[in-house]
């Protein structure tokens, strides 16, 4: 069976070891077509966003520079993409247009000297403007209104950033449905391919297992692993299918 990531997974893998072998490991690599399925946004607007596109005589820059270029004319993402594509995403279905934040991922960007700041721990929206974390000396948090540039005291929602594990505020984990569901996206793991926690194997190798040994039971015992673990790896796959045909 094909793995819900399909032939453009593989051919991107090919493409990383013809490139190199070591200069991704611990960023990740995913096609628009592979961080739709994990994000639940459009292939499409993806690579609109990290690609710039052009509506008539209008010309929009993209969001950002991607992490990974392999030179090929191809749009591809690192982790950190993936998850400023997840927070991108959040803002704009809040009502904020793409033009915003690409102004305030610039802004950002010079506050904070940090090349993709939408998915670090500081950053939060209220859904009208765009807001950065702060602490100040004292301490407390300050929220800072990136276009008034002034200090702002709110509760603002966060589920942009829910289920990621961060190091030092940087995303360095993600967990898609949550760390109960153990299965977890990891740059340091397979290029970033989501993976089973407890056997630490790709899912898409446990999904594929389980449909050529016709059970998880069966499946479990080629790869020493629990089948409980070959399970989890099959319902991610199978609500990945749902996300893509809806």
């Amino acid at each position: 069976m094909d793995s819900v990531f399909g032939k453009n997974q593989t051919s991107a893998r090919e493409r990383v070891a013809a490139v190199t072998s070591t200069s991704l490991v611990g960023i990740g690599l995913y096609t628009p077509s592979e961080a739709s399925r994990l994000l639940g946004v459009p292939a499409a607007k993806i690579s609109r966003w990290l690609r710039g596109h052009g509506i008539g005589e209008q010309h929009y820059d993209q969001l950002w520079q991607p992490e990974v270029d392999l030179g090929d004319g191809h749009v591809y993402l690192g982790f950190r993409d993936l998850m400023e594509v997840r927070v991108a995403s959040a803002f704009i279905e809040r009502g904020l247009s793409a033009q915003k934040v690409r102004r305030a991922t610039e802004l950002a960007r010079e506050m904070v000297v940090e090349e993709r700041p939408l998915s670090t721990a500081k950053f939060r929206t209220d859904g009208r403007s765009v807001f950065l974390q702060l602490t100040k000396e004292d301490g407390s948090d300050a929220m800072v209104d990136l276009f008034r540039q002034q200090h702002v005291f709110r509760e603002v929602i966060e589920p942009s950033l829910k289920n990621i594990e961060f190091v030092d505020g940087i995303p360095a984990k993600w967990w898609p449905n949550g760390k109960q569901a153990r299965i977890v996206v990891d740059p340091r793991r397979s290029f970033g391919q989501p993976v089973e926690s407890e056997s630490n194997i790709p899912t898409a190798v446990l999904s594929a297992a389980a449909e050529a040994e016709g059970s998880a039971e069966a499946a479990a015992k080629v790869w020493q692993v629990s089948a409980a673990a070959v399970r989890r790896a099959v319902e991610f796959h199978k609500i990945q299918t749902q996300r893509l045909a809806a």
